[in-house]
């Protein structure tokens, strides 16, 4: 089965076909920078991720853009609450959304623009909407988008176009316009707001535009995938597709994927409603990143997981479980023939974990499809049924998994710092000179200092049972 995805244009499930053969263009909706992002914000983010690695692993070239946002009302607000210039604000959660990622293993996007080092490109694009009718100013500078000049709005999120619009950031009375369905290209200055001057006058870009500017520069004025949360669909990324069609005339994003929100206590997590927890409260009560990572991953994207402390251990154990078979078959040692039916077993893997994968990124069951291969493997291991040379081939193969679900090995952990390594070369020793109570106080020092050792027939394994959560 080929790559598909179920395309929220159309709803339908579509096989993939990028724009240039093997490379593929994607985008992802970033933060708005007002504000730490919250955990359901990750799941968009991780998702996005997990995308991008499955596309890197089946053989694709792919070029990543992610925006920031650090313009906007929330970011004026807040800034002007703390006493702050917009820049600091949103510096300043900018740095904690990429420190964020890193604990998370969210590889950095090829490009992260921000809206403010693109106003030229706003301004550009909003000039060509002017030229061909799709937009008009307002006396107080502002500049709207014409969407009786787009017959085609609404396709994406399937709305009714004469439908009111709601979820807009900016209330409909704030401005003067034609239509209340009509959108913010260009907000003209106010007092007390930041303000640029540019060749459509004095003023500030609307949240829609600043999207379709930056994918567009990086991306071409087509490109393959854009991805975002469920509540982006309306009005956001409608507004993105008609504004950036209407002023290119070209189709904007062939692939247009959405993930549904994380709850938590039932509800959406939302800062607006207070019911959030951001990474930082999660590792407080002793959560680690990966397992994190994998409960937020770890469900279809189009399904809305709860995140509560059951899902979390779930997931813990399954971090676990992968942590501890790479360790066991790292340190396995043994003599014998090899295991002729284990590289049917890998291949089988691999090929049912890509069915599922490319099954629209169902993910559920291709993570059922690793786990009956680690529950296999832990079978023969106990068994001594592996020679050495197949135990590196399949920790090879589990690591090659691994690449796309980026859960089984923290690659930023640390190696055994010199006190550590001290203690762990004393227990060998004392342990080959039969002196187990000194073995069993060296346990217990190394436990203090986070470090869990387990002895199995192949020597001394070690592994830190508590992880740093900021490097």
């Amino acid at each position: 089965m080929s790559l598909r995805f179920r395309n929220t244009l159309g709803g339908e499930l579509e096989p993939f076909q990028p724009l240039e053969a093997g490379k593929v263009g994607l985008y992802s909706c970033g933060p708005t920078v007002y504000g730490p992002a919250h955990v359901g914000n990750f799941r968009s983010f991780v998702f996005a991720d997990l995308l991008r690695r499955y596309l890197l692993w089946s053989g694709y070239s792919v070029t990543w853009v992610m925006n920031v946002t650090d313009v906007d009302d929330k970011l004026i607000r807040r800034a002007a609450a703390e006493g702050v210039s917009i820049k600091e604000l949103a510096d300043r959660y900018a740095e904690r959304f990429e420190a964020d990622m890193r604990l998370l293993d969210i590889a950095p996007p090829d490009v992260m623009p921000r809206a403010t080092e693109h106003i030229d490109d706003m301004v550009m694009l909003i000039e060509r909407l002017l030229e061909r009718g799709h937009a008009y100013r307002t006396d107080d500078g502002s500049v709207f988008f014409r969407i009786d000049s787009w017959p085609a709005y609404g396709r994406l999120a399937r709305l009714d176009p004469e439908q009111q619009r709601v979820g807009e950031r900016v209330e409909a009375d704030e401005y003067g316009k034609d239509d209340v369905r009509d959108f913010a290209l260009w907000k003209g200055p106010k007092p007390a707001e930041p303000s640029w001057s540019t060749a459509i006058g004095e003023g500030r870009p609307g949240w829609h535009i600043e999207c379709s500017a930056m994918s567009m520069k990086y991306l071409g004025a087509s490109f393959d995938i854009h991805t975002g949360g469920i509540d982006l669909v309306f009005p956001h990324h409608e507004d993105e597709m008609a504004q950036s069609e209407a002023a290119t005339g070209q189709r904007f994003v062939s692939v247009w994927l959405h993930c549904a929100h994380l709850r938590m206590g039932g509800q959406k997590m939302a800062k607006r409603t207070g019911n959030f927890a951001v990474p930082d409260d999660v590792y407080a009560e002793g959560i680690s990143p990966r397992v994190l990572r994998y409960a937020l991953l770890s469900t279809h994207y189009r399904t809305g997981p709860d995140f509560t402390e059951a899902a979390l251990a779930t997931a813990a154990s399954s971090v676990e479980r992968l942590a501890t078979v790479l360790l066991a078959l790292d340190a396995y040692r043994q003599e014998r023939a090899d295991d002729a039916s284990l590289a049917e077993l890998l291949e089988g893997t691999r090929e049912a974990f890509r069915g599922h994968m490319d099954d629209d990124l169902n993910v559920a069951p291709a993570l059922g499809a690793v786990f009956d291969l680690v529950r296999e493997l832990n079978r023969r291991l106990a068994d001594r049924a592996l020679s050495t040379a197949d135990a590196a081939l399949a920790a090879s193969a589990l690591r090659d998994l691994d690449s796309v679900l980026g859960v089984a090995e923290d690659p930023t952990a640390p190696q055994a710092d010199r006190a550590v390594q001290r203690l762990l070369d004393l227990r060998v020793a004392a342990r080959a000179e039969r002196d187990w109570a000194r073995s069993d106080g060296l346990r217990a020092e190394l436990a203090e200092l986070g470090v869990t050792v387990e002895d199995t027939a192949d020597g001394q394994r070690w592994r830190r049972s508590t992880e740093p959560v900021h490097g």
